[in-house]
């Protein structure tokens, strides 16, 4: 049988039997937990049941929202102080319910942290978390592995750390932070802890005259009492996928332009799990930045793909009075099981568009940015992906897997030396599509291979997490240039904490 029969089979028979209930059920002692190198700790699964309610309604159309600035408590250039903490509060996402959720500064998504190319960064991060432990990972940024919130440092409840760090000249892109303890980071995403985090270049080449708007997506699920339900069997096995996808925390919020604006759009993809295939209806879209900052020049996008923990820069011209709304698109990624979300058809954000024409723009430059591309690797690499299931008297037994073995915090997977450039061959293998994301530098995609067929990309850009398709070979170059060790992993929230992580240990 097929490899992806067999899984399916496996699957249907526990949900078919008798007892599928139980089986479905998962806690600290379970099959699960004795996996080399899985702690799951609390955040058990639960039955399927939470699957088939109704999801709640939200209010849709209300103005967008700006994200709040963190304020900066240095009082001097050159220098950027502040202090997040990491808290319990409440949301009211459906009308007349609280929803308890986790908030960094009491909002969620987190304060926007803007900064410059050459600060320092000084952040005392608060963790008031009651019984768990916690980290603020800065995604995507430049900093000392010391600094990057790991999960082999962690932050215990009540207790305070400060993350201390320069942002490099050349740094300048849309970055973000949330936590990374061990066993405990879907969770905390999912109830809340996610915020973005802008570089800002002391030379920009985009006109000022476009703004500067971020957006994050989020995803939710309430259950009938408007508390998040936690994660079932399905959402351990493909990644949480909640109800709704929010932006800045709204449902289909409404922005209102006049004709022949255009607007610089941020993009964070801060869900779970979720795949983002995304076109605007009425609208122009030119890619003008990726994770790591601005392309080297634009690029005209009917559509855009954004996978968990991605994010873009846009430039999108809104030409046409009426609405021009930002929907979705159906991608299949894979799913086992059932419940696979019906993603086509969404609409995220509607754009009113007058009839009053806007003052005129400046054009967008031809030219943004040089990226030098890495040069030839002196190591090559191989990660290969892959999946498992199994039945034993407790229930089902999984993992997701890196070169077989799933992430153990005491071992060092990959020992690298700062300053040499590497070719690393990230090798699918498994039934769903994985995002691999690398911590402590960006990397630049060079090639990939499908069926037999290789594709280059379509530009040049500085990427610290890509979507590997299933039965994709994605490689890419990446020079890391700090000592310690750093993670590498699916970031699929659910797929890291179930094994599908390593470290790699960088030394001078």
């Amino acid at each position: 049988m097929h490899r992806r029969g067999f899984l399916a089979a496996n699957l249907a028979t526990v949900l078919a039997g008798p007892r599928a209930l139980a089986q479905m059920k998962m806690d600290g002692t379970s099959n699960m937990a004795s996996m080399p190198g899985m702690d799951m700790g609390d955040h058990a699964g639960h039955d399927m049941g939470a699957m088939a309610q109704d999801p709640a309604a939200l209010p849709e159309g209300e103005a967008l929202r700006e994200l709040p600035l963190l304020a900066n408590e240095a009082g001097r250039p050159g220098l950027f102080r502040a202090r997040l903490t990491a808290e319990p509060a409440t949301a009211r996402f459906a009308a007349d319910q609280d929803t308890p959720i986790l908030a960094y500064n009491g909002t969620s998504p987190g304060p926007l942290i803007e900064a410059y190319e050459g600060d320092r960064v000084e952040i005392t991060f608060a963790n008031r978390i009651a019984g768990e432990q916690s980290t603020i990972h800065w995604h995507g940024m430049p900093v000392p592995a010391d600094q990057d919130g790991n999960p082999m440092d962690p932050v215990a409840a009540g207790a305070d750390r400060v993350y201390a760090f320069e942002l490099p000249e050349g740094s300048a892109g849309s970055y973000w932070y949330h936590p990374h303890p061990h066993g405990r980071t879907a969770e905390q995403v999912y109830r809340g802890l996610a915020g973005a985090f802008v570089v800002k270049a002391k030379a920009d080449p985009i006109p000022a005259a476009y703004g500067d708007t971020a957006l994050i997506f989020t995803d939710l699920r309430l259950a009938a009492d408007g508390s998040m339900p936690e994660n079932t069997m399905t959402d351990m096995m493909n990644g949480r996928v909640g109800d709704h996808v929010l932006v800045n925390g709204q449902k289909n919020p409404k922005l209102a332009v006049a004709m022949g604006a255009k607007r610089r759009v941020r993009l964070y993809n801060a869900t779970n799990a979720r795949f983002l295939r995304l076109h605007f209806a009425n609208a122009a879209m030119t890619v003008i930045g990726s994770d790591g900052g601005l392309l080297e020049k634009p690029v005209a996008a009917e559509e855009i793909l954004l996978s968990p923990a991605e994010r873009l820069e846009l430039v999108v011209a809104f030409d046409r009075p009426g609405a021009a709304a930002l929907t979705t698109l159906d991608y299949d990624r894979g799913w086992m099981g059932p419940g696979r979300p019906a993603d086509a058809g969404l609409t995220l954000l509607t754009v009113d568009v007058s009839d009053t024409a806007a003052e005129a723009m400046p054009p967008l430059p031809e030219r943004l940015r040089p990226i030098v591309p890495l040069g030839a690797p002196t190591v090559s690499r191989r990660l290969l992906f892959t999946e498992t299931m199994a039945m034993n008297p407790t229930g089902m037994e999984m993992g997701f897997l890196i070169n077989g073995k799933a992430f153990d915090m005491a071992r060092v997977d990959i020992v690298a030396r700062a300053g040499d450039t590497e070719l690393w061959e990230i090798v699918n293998q498994a039934d769903m599509d994985h995002p691999f994301h690398l911590h402590g530098t960006q990397f630049q995609v060079v090639e990939r291979e499908r069926d037999g067929k290789l594709a280059k990309p379509p530009y040049l850009a500085w990427k610290d997490t890509v979507n590997v398709a299933r039965g994709e070979t994605v490689r890419l170059l990446t020079r890391q240039e700090r000592p310690g060790a750093r993670m590498y992993h699916c970031h699929i929230l659910e797929h890291e904490q179930l094994g599908m992580m390593g470290i790699v240990d960088v030394r001078a």
